[in-house]
């Protein structure tokens, strides 16, 4: 099959199916990279190595409890990941610099010293009260935003779009959190002078693991999808849009850093309360929601005319490139529009297969390939 030119503008402009190489030695980037998580694992050691021997316990309970709690994370992150689908090393490369680099080589000193300083101009006890909040949304969000810059200069052709940016910065921000949330089961297990070291790293988990789910990954997510628009990498200049989605984001983090003082400001305990169950829940995963709403239909009209020619070969349908391309709801009220279990269970299948099938002529640069004949002739058995 000849490679058509609404297919070939796709795959240009999604540069999907281009390939990602981390070691550069002739780009900067990639030094800079280098830097950055090996000054973050050297920093990593030097703050858990004293005590490893002391609170091996607690911290050991706190890797594994959130090694274990980043698995659902990571199965989300990577069904969102199906459109124009980002590799697997890049996204790697994104984890381990929020892991490593933005939090111990970035935001830990950085906060520190914003700390220090706000405690010299106004006092410990404001410190106390609001440091966090205007801190860490900054050092933070900065650090994890630069796994994006640095993977665009690493991979210009492969991270083209705001929703590029979304994914790469859930993962940067997962890599961040999950990191972050071993530091807090240790610093606890310290903090009780090493007594009963699995009951205090498993309540920081408990904790942790409830508050996350509107935490990092959703932050840095909105952060560094308006990170692309602001930079014009979207299918139309929206740079208004990008610098609101950065300001959104380093607000959203700021209240929850924030929250105590700002509940009590407010309403007293009932105030904390309805913040952290109600309020900043509701409103962060609207503010995610419109982030995903306003770079998604970018990736989804790549993808319907990757598979248009499919649809003109008559080996997919319309209906089913239009759900293979949309949301959960098109694929599901697609499902549901055929008749019996059976039917429904192939065309689950097949949606599956039309969306791998897109990733080999990706792969192949919209050309046939043994890996394209292969996709195909899979649909045409289950269609058997």
């Amino acid at each position: 099959m000849t490679v058509t030119d609404q297919q070939a503008t796709a795959l240009d402009a999604s540069g999907w199916g281009s390939p990602f190489r981390l070691l550069q030695p002739r780009n900067l980037c990639f030094w800079v990279y280098a830097l950055g998580v090996a000054g973050g694992i050297y920093e990593l050691i030097r703050y858990f190595g004293p005590g490893a021997g002391a609170y091996g316990t607690g911290l050991g309970v706190g890797v594994l409890a959130f090694a274990a709690y980043a698995v659902p994370w990571l199965i989300l992150l990577a069904y969102h990941n199906r459109y124009t689908r980002l590799p697997g090393k890049l996204l790697l490369a994104a984890f381990v610099w929020g892991g490593a680099a933005a939090t111990f080589w970035i935001s830990l000193p950085a906060n520190g010293a914003f700390l220090s300083l706000y405690g010299k101009a106004f006092g410990s006890a404001w410190v106390s009260d609001w440091g966090a909040g205007l801190t860490a949304p900054i050092n933070e969000e900065i650090g994890k935003g630069l796994a994006l810059i640095l993977l665009i200069g690493l991979a210009p052709k492969l991270v083209r779009s705001p929703f590029d940016g979304l994914i790469i910065g859930a993962y940067a921000g997962l890599g961040f959190q999950i990191i972050e949330d071993v530091l807090y089961a240790y610093n606890s297990t310290i903090g009780s002078f090493g007594a009963d070291q699995v009951g205090s790293a498993w309540n920081i988990f408990l904790v942790r693991s409830l508050t996350g789910l509107v935490g990092h990954v959703l932050f840095s997510a909105v952060f560094c999808s308006g990170i692309m628009w602001l930079l014009g990498r979207g299918p139309r200049p929206h740079r208004l849009r990008g610098l609101l989605l950065i300001i959104a984001a380093m607000a959203a983090h700021g209240f929850w850093d924030n929250l105590g003082s700002l509940g009590y400001t407010a309403a007293g305990g009932f105030g904390v309360i309805a913040l952290m169950v109600v309020i900043l829940p509701v409103v962060d995963l609207l503010l995610l929601w419109l982030a995903f709403r306003l770079a998604v239909p970018q990736e989804q009209a790549w993808l319907r005319e990757i598979l248009a020619p499919e649809s003109d070969s008559g080996l997919l349908t319309d209906a089913e490139v239009t759900a293979a391309a949309g949301g959960w709801r098109t694929r599901r009220a697609y499902r549901k529009s055929q008749h019996g279990h059976h039917e429904r269970q192939r065309a689950k299948h097949i949606l599956a297969a039309a969306n791998d099938l897109a990733q080999e002529i990706a792969a192949a640069r919209g050309y046939d390939s043994e890996g394209v004949e292969h996709a195909r002739s899979e649909i045409a058995r289950l269609r058997a």
